[in-house]
């Protein structure tokens, strides 16, 4: 399943969210965003394991027919009452992929789900019809769809950050 701890990009840092309100309705949005599906669990306590470094989001409340987490309320960035054993992770119905281990799923979340906070915008990436999950066409989604990338100045270095990006070395 398309699954794993909850990952929030912020003032250019990867971060948790804490598990406080944390529920179906909120997870929903979260698998929506990513679209992985509709959310079969809210997960509580880090059953992912525990996150490094910030946790930027506490008390998140969405109605449930948000496209994205950024449009959802929560407290102000930083600002909880947690510590990472709280961190929030999500389980949702489709498949992400072929990856091997959990650990590059959660990569894959981490990679896919971003928020708009003023800095450049971490487009979610993906490869499509590759051999495996680390080749394929390289696609980007903004403004709630897919798209190409055009190739005109595309190098090796613009294919490493892709590649990073998907945890893909």
């Amino acid at each position: 399943h398309c699954s794993g701890r909850v990952e929030v990009f912020y003032g250019q840092r990867w971060g948790t969210m804490c598990d406080d309100t944390w529920d179906l309705v909120e997870a929903e949005v979260v698998c929506r965003q990513l679209g992985c599906g509709k959310a079969l669990l809210a997960t509580h306590g880090a059953s992912f394991g525990q996150g490094s470094g910030p946790i930027w989001l506490d008390d998140v409340s969405c109605a449930g027919t948000e496209a994205a987490l950024s449009q959802c309320r929560a407290t102000p960035w930083g600002s909880h009452n947690c510590g990472h054993g709280e961190d929030a992770g999500v389980v949702c119905t489709a498949q992400c992929c072929t990856l091997s281990s959990q650990a590059k799923i959660q990569q894959k979340l981490r990679s896919f789900l971003f928020l708009n906070t003023g800095f450049a915008e971490l487009l979610p990436v993906r490869l499509v019809n590759g051999s495996s999950n680390c080749s394929g066409r390289v696609e980007v989604f903004h403004e709630q769809q897919w798209g190409t990338v055009c190739d005109d100045s595309w190098d090796l270095t613009d294919a490493q950050v892709v590649c990073r990006q998907l945890g893909c070395g």
